[in-house]
């Protein structure tokens, strides 16, 4: 149960991440008071990129890079949906990460 408590409120977190920006594990688990469990948040998407509402794609290490991208599927969707958005990505690794990062805990709605 506390296990799903914990998901529940990184994908809360997650579906605030505005189109066209991304943000890391690490900034999510500040964001619900977890600053040391950055680990789990990836586990918690590792499971959300099924989720339609949950833009589990624009969840990055804290370098930019796309380390979730195998818990997409397809090759390359996690890639493919971020330029979508107009996110360059090179080698795996998001361009400008400095400047489309997002910091859930400062931009929060809550």
């Amino acid at each position: 149960m506390a296990k799903d408590n914990f998901y529940h409120r990184v994908y809360e977190v997650a579906r605030q991440i505005p189109y066209g920006r991304v943000t890391s594990y690490g900034a999510i688990a500040k964001a619900i008071g977890a600053a040391k469990s950055a680990r789990m948040v990836g586990y918690a998407m590792n499971g959300a990129s099924a989720l339609e509402d949950v833009p589990a794609h624009r969840v990055v290490n804290r370098n930019g890079l796309l380390t979730g991208k195998h818990h997409f599927p397809g090759t390359h969707l996690m890639q493919q949906l971020l330029e979508s958005e107009g996110i360059e990505v090179e080698g795996d690794k998001v361009q400008d990460f400095k400047a489309l990062f997002w910091d859930p805990k400062s931009d929060s709605k809550k």
